[in-house]
Parts: C-alpha cells; structure tokens; sequence
C-alpha cells in the first residue's frame, strides 16, 4: 500500500479517479465525503458539536474549523480510505509527548471499565467487514444467523458487556435477588443461557466456588472460546456445552440467567417457558437486558441510539434467523420483557437495581 498526501479534492481524484463533490464536517468531526466507496469516521478536535462545514478543499476546511489536518489517502485494492489526523490526542512540544484529557483517556484507553468504547469500536469494524451480508439481508429481508457475522463481532460484544457485569453482577444484582446469592454460597446449579464467550459464566463460577456453573450458548465457536478462557482462570466448577436456548440440557437448576441475549432469540417466549420448566420449585431466573424506555419518545438519546443502531444490524436480524422470529430488539423496554415473562408462565416478577442506568434487571419465579 501507499500513501498519497493531497491538500485538494481535484488532487485526490487525479490520484485516485473518483469524483467528489464536497467535503462535510458535522457534530464534531464526522466526515462525509460523496464519491467515496468507504466513508470513515474519524474524531478531530477543536470543531464545535452543532457546527457544519462544507468545504471544496482541506485547506477550507481547516480555515474554517481552526484545526491542522494531515490528510492521507491510502488505496487498499479497489477501495480508498480518507483518513483524517487531528489532534485526538494533545501535542506537548516541551517534552515531545502527547496526552489525552480524561475523558478521552476514559473512552479509548480504560480497557475493562463500563467506559470503554473499544468493545464497540471493534463491533462497528465487524459490520464494516461483513457490509456485503448487511446490504443482502437489508434488501431481501431475510434474518441473518449468528455465525454469518465477522469474529470481531462476537469478541466485541464480549468486550463491551464484561465490564459491566464485572462492576454490577455480583455487587448488585445477584445480591438485589431474594435469596439467590446466599444459595450460590453455599452451593447451587445455575444456567447461564446465551453465554457467549462465557464472561459472566466464569466470573459466577470464581466467586461461588460450591456452585457448579453451566454456560449455554448455540454458537459452538463461542462455546469453544469459553471453554479455553476458563481453562486459564483455572476453574473447575463450569461446563459449557453447545445447546438451543429452549432445548438446554437437565433440570433443578436453582438459579437460570440470560445476560443481553433474550431480545437476540427466535422465540424469547419459548425460552423463557422453558427456563421456568427446568427450574426447581423456588429457583429464580434473572433476567438482565439493556436500559431502555418503554416509549420511543422517551428513548430518543444516544445511549438508545447506539442500542437501536446495532439492534438493527445484528439483534433483530439474529432472532428473524430462527424459529418464530419474534424481533424484541434491543430497546424492548420493561413492559414487552414482563409481557414475555407472564405469557410464558412466570408469575411473580420484580424489577430491582432502579438506580443502575445501563440495564434493566427482572427478577422472575413461578
């Protein structure tokens, strides 16, 4: 590959042969550029949120923004990417170092913290590489399977979910439940349905050592992944095994979880009749999904906003792929996931932790 340094669009059409009409700088840095087969969205300081700018040349577009951009055009086979180097990060010409605020520091490089986008960054490069099998099922209308999906996909998801059920599964919704962490202590089956690379598996598993652990997912690549992460953790209390959500192995569990997965499957309703079949008859199902409103009006923001945006990619796709294909989506919102719950037989449901802001959690027995 090489780099072409350009100042002007004319120059990055000689070089490259693509029409462009217009630069655009939006909200903050977002670049759209029209005759561009890849847009890439890039974060450049010193721009006002709110604040547009259509620019014919790179040079417009740093006059009017009051920020020094290095532009560089780098053609990878067919395609051709515009990236924009601002000043993301702080020059320090004292000590030839750079910084971020903390903010960002939060955002980018707290890896492991509920901050940390890098989870979702790494979900968005997902899409990107698999945008041919979006573009399908968003013309033919079809579901599109889990395993269709790019590796990054499933390792992001994980990413960006384990640091919030490190910080709040078992400061704050096991112990919100009636009962349920006393019976972990001294020894329970528990379920985890739609375990994926099996992150809350383990961090049950390591903190309940009496309690025998069983990760669930139909995805066997996830399965795998998890089986070898457990294996580092060294612990010997877990089993993962390949199983349909409505179709998992034994009975008596004491305790059944679905982590951010239930708007995911085909028919959340039989799952959630069959999680209350293989339950004992004081075990306890939690239920944990992502925050949202039940009104649209009221999940106009940008939390809701990511949510819906990948629910339309990966979620509802995902659950039109399977049987019934109900489509929940990821904002379903309390009152559709308690509808779920009571049509599938549970009738004693509490919602509890109302003061965590990134989920919703539903505590459900018989």
């Amino acid at each position: 590959m090489s780099e072409i340094q350009v100042n002007t669009i004319n120059e990055y059409t000689g070089a490259n042969g693509v029409t462009i009409d217009s630069f655009q700088v939006k909200d903050g840095g977002i670049l759209a550029a029209s005759g561009v087969p890849l847009q890439v969205v890039t974060y450049m300081n010193n721009i006002t949120a709110h604040n547009t700018i259509t620019a014919t040349s790179f040079t417009d577009i740093e006059q009017s923004s009051g920020t020094k951009l290095e532009i560089k055009i780098t053609p990878k086979q067919s395609d051709s990417k515009i990236i924009l180097i601002g000043q993301a990060a702080t020059y320090h010409e004292d000590n030839d170092q750079f910084s971020l605020t903390p903010e960002q520091a939060a955002i980018f490089a707290h890896e492991g913290e509920p901050t940390c986008m890098q989870g979702l960054f790494q979900g968005i490069v997902a899409q990107y590489a698999t945008h041919d099998v979006a573009l399908d099922v968003f013309k033919t209308g079809r579901g599109r399977p889990w395993e269709e999906h790019h590796e990054c996909c499933f390792c992001g998801t994980d990413r960006f979910f384990r640091p919030i059920y490190v910080t709040n599964l078992l400061e704050n919704w096991i112990p919100s439940l009636d009962g349920v962490k006393e019976k972990l202590e001294t020894g329970a089956n528990v379920a985890d349905i739609g375990c994926g690379l099996g992150s809350s598996s383990i961090l049950m598993a390591k903190t309940f050592p009496n309690s025998k652990i069983y990760g669930y997912d139909f995805h066997e690549p996830s399965i795998i992944k998890a089986r070898e992460k457990a294996e580092i953790e060294g612990v010997d209390n877990i089993e993962f095994a390949v199983s349909d959500a409505k179709n998992i192995p034994g009975k008596g569990y004491d305790f059944a979880c679905i982590f951010d997965a239930l708007h995911d499957m085909g028919d959340p309703v039989g799952v959630s009749k069959a999680i209350l079949n293989t339950l004992n008859d004081d075990g306890t199902f939690m239920l944990v999904e992502p925050f949202a409103n039940d009104e649209l009006k009221d999940n106009l923001n940008s939390q809701s906003g990511l949510y819906y945006s990948f629910s339309t990619l990966i979620c509802v796709p995902t659950s039109r792929a399977q049987e019934v294909g109900l489509q929940l989506g990821a904002q379903a919102g309390e009152k559709r996931l308690r509808s779920v719950l009571n049509e599938a037989g549970f009738e004693n449901i509490e919602r509890r932790c109302l003061d965590i802001e990134s989920n919703i959690v539903l505590e459900a027995k018989a």
